[in-house]
Parts: C-alpha cells; structure tokens; sequence
C-alpha cells in the first residue's frame, strides 16, 4: 500500500508540475490539492483513532487544580505539579501551573499516585494517596494552599497579577483589563494605547504608520469590519476587551490580508466553575455603555454570553470646506454644522464540550447591530467662470450595520503530545445601509427650483470559511500545514432619485444611479511551517503559503459598469530567526509578504451625494496590496524594566490610498469626488521604542514611539491628478506616554499622552491628533468590584481637525471642530466561583493561531 502511494503522488506531482505551466489553471491545482490533503488527514485521523483495526486503547483521564497563595489568597503562577507512583518519588508525568495558578495533568490511567507541587520561596506540598478510577476518570482537586517559606518570606512577593504589557516573542499583548482609564468608552480608547498602534481623530486604525492592518475578533475575522472598520470600532465596548496582541511578522499560517499585520482583539471570558460573570456600566458627558457577561461551567461543558450597547450624546461639529482651481475657472465654499449620532447594541452566545481528552467541539454566534447618522445645514457659496452660484442644503445621513459572525470548530488529539488536526467554518452576515436625504433652497430669484435628492444603498457581505490545521510534532522540529477556503459574496442595490419642492407627483430617476452590483470573490489557500531550535539559542520558524484568487463583478440595471474578471495567485514566503542571550534578551531578524485585499468599503461603487459638491464613491476595479516586510528587532526584560526596539522597511506594491478629483455634477457643474485608487510603489523605513519602567514598586512609567517615512512613486495612471509634494518623502510619528500609581486602600491613579503626527496621501495630508487622559479607580468588595472616573481633555472643550488636499489642478481646505472634553464614571462588579478549572483550549482560531512561540530560542518547539 505504501509503494501505491509513492507513485499515486508521484504521478500527481508531475501533472502538478505540467499545470503550474499555465497561469490559467493555478486554481485548479489548490482546488485538487486540497482534496488530496484532506483525504490524507482524514485516513491519518482515522487510523490514529483506531490502530490496528480492532486493538484496544486503555481509557485514561486527566487531574485539575489550581494552586493559591496561603497568605494573599492569590494564584502562584508557573508552579511545578510533578505526578508519581503512591509511594515513590519518581516522577511519571508533570506539568507547570498557567498564569492563573491552574493546572492539568492528562492520559492518567485509572490508579494510585503522589502529586508533588513546589515553587521557589513556597513549601512544597505532597499530597499522596491521589486516586482516579474507572468510573471517575477525571478528578479536580480545586483550591490546593502553598504556604511561603518562612525564611525567604521578607524576600519574596508572589502576586497573580499579570502585567499591563507583555513583550513576547512573536506579539505585543497589552492586557486591557488591567487599564483604569479606558471603562466607558469604546475599542477605539483601548487601541490608542497599544504599542504600535495609533488611532486618529476619526476611529482609523494605522500600525507603523500603514492603514492597512488586519482587525480579528478572538482570532477569527469578522463580517461587521467590511464596511467602516472605524465605526465598527466604535462599537465595541471597551469593558468586553479583555486584551490585545499586535502581531507584526504573522508566520505562513495566517492569512496573508494585512500588509502590516494583525491586531487580534481578544474579549472577555472565563473558565470559573460554576456560575461566573460581570457587569459594566459607564456614563458620562460624551459618551455611555454597558454590558454584562454570563459564563456558566460544568464538568466538561461551558457556556456563555455576552450582551453590550454603546451610545453617544448627540455632538454638534462646525464644519468649513474650500476648493480651488488653479486656473480660477471655479471655487467651492461651504460652511454649516452637524448633529452627529451613534448607538450600537452587540451579544454573543458560546458553548464549548470536550467529549473527552482527545476530542473537543466550540460553537459561537456573534451579533452587531450599529448605527451613525449626522444632521445638518450648510450653506453653499460657489462660483463658476465668474457666476455665482449659493444655496442652502439641509441634508440627513444615515449609516446602519446589522451582521452575525457564527463560528463552529472541531479539534482532534492525538496520543503523541502535541499532535492535533483541526477543522473550523465560519458563516458571516452583514448588510451595511447608507441613506440620505438632502433638500436644496435656493435664493428667491434664482433660476433654480428647489429640490430634493433621496438615495439609499442596500449593500449586502456574505462570506463562508472552511478550514483545516493538521500540527505534527518530531523530536526537534514542529510541523505545520492546513488549508483554507473564503467564499464572499456581495452586493449592493443603489437607487437615487430626485424631485422638486413643492412635490408635484413627478419623480426624476438617474439610470446610471439606479443598479445591482454584485461582486464575487473566492479565495483558495494552503500553508506549511516548520518550526525548529538549534543549541537552545536560536529559534527558526520557516514557512510558505499559497493563495489563489477568482474575482468577478458585474452590475445590472446600468451600462456605466464593464463586467470583469481577474483570477491571480500570490505565494506569500516567511521566515523569523531569534537569537536568545542571558537576562531574558533576544534579537529577531524577520520577512514575510503580506496581502490586503479591498473591502467592500473600498469597493462599493454608490456615490453618497447627499453633498453633491463633495461626493464620495468606491472602486470595484481596485487591485490588492501586496506588500514585502522586513524588521529587526530587540527586546529585555530586566528587573522590572521592559524594552522592546525595532527598525524595519516596508515596501507596498498598488497602495490604495484615497483619490480625490473633480466630477460633474448631474447638473453639469464642477463638484469635487473622493474615491480610492491603486495609486502607486510606497517606500517605508521605520523605528519603533517601547519602554515600561517600575523605578519603585507602586509607580510604572510607559512609552511608545513609532517614525516611519512616506516616500511614494505614483504610477502613471494617477500622475496626472498627483500634487508637486508627492515626489518627496515625509515622515510621519506616533507617541504615547503614561504613568500609573497604585495607592493603598485600592486606589489607582493613571495619566497618559497622545500625539500623532498628520497622516500623508499623495496628495497631501489628513489632520494630526492628541489627547490627554486622567483616571482614578477605586476597588470596591474585595476586589471584586471597582468605581472609577476619567477626564479626557480637561481644558479643550472643543477640537479643531485640518485637511490639506491638492492635485495638479486644484487645492483643497477643510476643517470641522468638534466637542473634545468629557468626564465619566464607571462602575465594575464580577461574581462566580474561584474554583478555577483553567482549560487548554484544543480548537485553535480559524485565521490566528495562539501560542507560536516555543521555549529557549523561542520559535517552533512548542506545542500549538
């Protein structure tokens, strides 16, 4: 059978080798490779399962525990749980306690054993007999006591607190939780203070400076950020974040969407036995949220929930607008304000079953429901070849997302430790509506009638994952594979009409306004990684992935629209070598190549015009990023002080970028539109600092600081509309300092700063942003509970955000000032048990795999 097998794939890879000839037929080759794959891992799963055909397996089970603190009743993390005979001292099995003080031993036959747990600056405790039987395979210990050593007692502190900031090999993860500052607000407020990352005024998210990162939710991509992810953002509570990890070098294993990489949000849950949960609540003059969470464990079952709202206080924004063209043949002026409005509701329910040590299964359904709508009056002064041309334009937006993200994973175990195959399907759902309505007076006198213009888009995100990981550990070296399909759908019904005021029955339709665009994107890919440690000093993790790519569009109702189709592949290598010194230092060397392809905010081509003069549309006809990262890094831990440095170069292929241009209006007057493009080559150097300090114990100092250049060679397609500054190079910054001190009696006090720099397009330059934040805290019921308050801005009651936008033929201003200052109160209560019964989760993330890094070196040997 063996030898059939040889010359099966023997054969398979010569007709393989015959069709990568021919560029048409790549899919074709990911389609039949996947096939091939999955039936190997399905007949190794099977034959793993039951060896030998009929031969039995003896059943075994698993010891549970957590280990607290005698005197601080805290957990002692990273303990040694050593397992024997009863009555010998030979260890059989072991195991280290997790940052929670829990631990689990499996494959433990039924029988007799001494259980040795032990920790420097702590007694060691023996607990012997230890007893599993048939009929009880598992056995949770609960709640085991470690008393401190008497005479390192003065010597040594144990606490179970993780720290704000961890710097691990492969992510910076900042612990949200942790934070006093960010309760009441929004996603956004948490990621304003994650090293690497800077937010601007308006919710988008940039890393090192590159708006193009990857956002997932608990690992796993989600419907609701294909549209506006910085509304989507802002829907998301910040009392349901739990942490955050900024990964820069995504290994082979991850989708390759996000040339500077992933930021993976991870939201709150427990694994308390018994009942366990939260509550937040916080109000204050801008902004108010709040959101609970269930958790329910029994035996090998848990179930959660989780249920949030966010709202603002309606805002008033004074707005200023002014184009010029160069030649002085027409002028744009506006000014007004706007009532700005937002409320978004989101829930999730989970439920996860180990149906025994070898085999798990999770199911999670996730809702959002968001909506942003703005109010207002501008009034309009234009002039056209020396004619002037006002009126007023009284205009209504709304912006609403309803979507699900329904997550299903299955994970198998082998007997060899760390070997595993996964399978994962993810169904998404969103609809993303756009209406407007805006009303044109005009001067008595004019020529013109007053009007109305109604638009509505009903765009529609539907996307189905199907994925398979297979990790199969040797001596030295782990050995990863898997493959993955993404099936999107999407389309949008636009429909614009127009009447007059008075209404006199007729109804005006524009046809090339009025159409259904649909739009298909299929994604195929396959990865492999190995990860390996040479002289217990250097780490390497080497891998390829390969995505195939089937694109269509096509509208109906409309000629404006050329049907097209494009299919492309795109093999995305990486590699990362560490190299670790004494005191906790490593260097890192890294490359991979990344992708990002358009979102249907990007692509969806109806035009608001509820601001005819300044209009905005997308571009189904963009091109994905691609996009060729290298960095080097450093990183320490010294102490109570952590560094982490890096320099790195970016180089981005078809950068998309927002493209702003003159249009005709429908009555033939010159307006200005902003879309995206495909603008050009982006070359990228950049350093990055990030320090945290703890000159005495109860004070910490932070920092993060990011430069990067923006040195852009527009293509020939766009260099006409391209300003004289965009042949230069610009460098841009982001920086964010704090200090917290913890006070007795539970008080915490946190103050921290932010600036960012403007943020360049080839054509000039989106506003900068700052922000000061003061907060205290005080825990409430033994630390179960907590009241705190915030104040953003204390003595900016208002801010004032600048744009500067020119082409070859214009120059363009805006500015729009906005309330800044606000104050909050939050209030925290969580409940549950303490018995904590910390499970290893066997299904791993769909698109983020947790836990690349491995011991020593650091890459590769651990068990993922």
């Amino acid at each position: 059978m063996k030898y059939k097998w040889y010359y099966f794939l023997k054969k398979r890879r010569n007709i393989l080798k015959l069709q990568m000839s021919y560029h048409g037929k790549k899919i074709n080759i990911m389609k039949r490779l996947y096939i091939l794959i999955c039936f190997i891992l399905i007949s190794h799963m099977i034959y793993a399962q039951f060896p030998g055909g009929g031969s039995q397996t003896t059943i075994t089970g698993k010891i549970t525990g957590a280990i607290i603190d005698s005197l601080t009743k805290k957990p002692v993390d990273y303990a040694t749980i050593s397992l024997s005979r009863s009555g010998q001292t030979k260890a059989t099995n072991g195991t280290l306690a997790d940052d929670k003080g829990s631990f689990k031993l499996e494959n433990i036959k039924p029988g007799k054993y001494r259980l040795t747990l032990s920790f420097i600056g702590y007694n060691s405790k023996i607990i012997d007999p230890v007893e599993t039987t048939g009929s009880k395979l598992d056995l949770n210990l609960g709640n085991i006591i470690l008393s401190p050593n008497a005479k390192m007692l003065n010597e040594v502190t144990v606490t179970g607190e993780k720290s704000l900031v961890e710097n691990k090999i492969d992510k910076i993860v900042y612990n949200a939780e942790k934070d006093v500052t960010i309760s009441g607000g929004n996603s956004t407020d948490v990621l304003r203070k994650v090293p690497l990352l800077s937010v601007d005024y308006d919710g988008n998210l940039s890393l090192r400076g590159s708006s193009n990162v990857k956002v997932l939710i608990n690992g796993k991509p989600s419907g609701v950020m294909a549209g506006n992810m910085a509304d989507a953002l802002k829907a998301i509570p910040a009392d349901q974040i739990k942490s955050v990890e900024v990964i820069t070098s995504p290994s082979a294993k991850y989708d390759a969407e996000g040339t500077s990489g992933i930021v993976n949000i991870i939201t709150k849950k427990t694994n308390l036995e018994g009942v366990s949960g939260s509550i937040n609540a916080g109000v204050g003059t801008r902004q108010n949220s709040g959101n609970g969470n269930l958790n329910i464990k029994t035996g090998r079952l848990t179930v959660s929930g989780n249920a949030g709202g966010y709202a603002s206080w309606p805002q008033t924004s004074i707005l200023s607008f002014n184009k010029l063209s160069n030649d002085n043949s027409f002028s744009l002026s506006q000014s007004g304000q706007n009532e700005t409005k937002r409320i978004a509701t989101n829930g999730s329910l989970g439920a996860d079953y180990d149906f025994n040590n070898y085999n798990s299964f999770s199911s999670s359904l996730k809702g959002n429901w968001f909506q942003f709508s703005t109010d207002g009056n501008n009034f309009n002064q234009n002039i056209f070849s020396g004619n002037n041309f006002s009126f007023n334009r009284d205009s209504y937006n709304k912006n609403k997302v309803i979507g699900y993200d329904w997550n299903n994973d299955f994970t198998h175990k082998f007997k060899k430790e760390g070997q595993e195959i996964s399978f994962a399907f993810q169904l998404t759902n969103s609809n993303l509506k756009n209406d407007f309505n805006s009303d044109f007076i005009y001067p008595s006198g004019s020529n013109f009638r007053d009007s109305t213009e109604i638009g509505n888009s009903d765009a529609i995100n539907k996307e189905k994952t199907f994925q398979v990981d297979y990790v199969q550990p040797f001596k030295k070296i782990v050995w990863e594979f898997g493959v993955k399909t993404i099936l999107r759908d999407i389309s949008n019904d636009s429909k614009v009409e127009s009447q007059y005021i008075p209404f006199n029955g007729k109804t005006f339709v524009n046809p090339n306004r009025n159409y259904i665009y649909d739009y298909t994107q299929n994604v195929y890919a396959g990865y492999t990684t190995f990860g390996f440690t040479l002289a217990k000093k250097y780490g390497f993790k080497l891998g390829a992935r390969y995505e195939a790519t089937e694109i269509k569009g096509a509208a109906t109702g409309t000629t404006i629209f050329t049907p097209f189709s494009n299919n492309y592949g795109n093999l995305t290598p990486s590699f990362v070598v560490s190299r670790s010194f004494k005191n906790f230092q490593t260097l890192k060397l890294s490359y991979n190549k990344r992708i990002a392809r358009p979102s249907l905010f990007y692509l969806n081509p109806f035009r608001n015009s509820a601001d005819p003069y300044n209009a905005s549309q997308g571009n189904p006809s963009l091109k994905p990023e691609i996009s060729d990262n290298y960095e080097f890094s450093y990183s320490t831990f010294v102490k109570t002080t952590i560094i982490n440095a890096a320099i790195y170069y970016r180089n981005t292929k078809n950068i998309i970028e927002s493209l702003v241009s003159n249009y005709k209006t429908e009555d033939n007057k010159v307006g200005s539109l902003t879309t995206y493009g495909n603008i050009g080559t982006n070359n990228s150097y950049g350093f990055n600092f990030f320090g945290s300090v703890n000159p005495v114990k109860p004070l910490t100092f932070r920092g993060n600081f990011n430069v990067n250049s923006y040195d852009i060679n527009v293509n020939s397609q766009n260099a006409t509309i391209a300003s004289a500054a965009a042949n230069k190079t610009y460098f841009v910054y982001s920086a964010f300092v704090s200090a917290s001190y913890l006070f007795p009696k539970g008080f915490t006090f946190e103050t921290f700063l932010i600036t960012n720099s403007p943020r360049r397009t080839f054509q000039g330059k989106n506003p900068s942003f700052n922000m000061w934040n003061l907060g205290l805290k005080k825990d409430l019921f033994n630390k179960k509970g907590s009241i705190g308050i915030n104040v953003i801005d204390p003595f900016n009651e208002r801010k004032n955000f600048n744009s500067q936008i020119s082409g070859a033929s214009f120059s363009q201003n805006s500015n729009f000032s906005i309330p800044f200052r606000s104050v909050g109160v939050n209030f925290s209560w969580r409940f549950g048990s303490l018995k904590v019964s910390q499970k290893e989760k066997g299904v791993k993330n769909s698109d983020l795999k947790q836990g690349d890094q491995g011991g020593g070196g650091g890459l590769g040997t651990g068990n993922n």
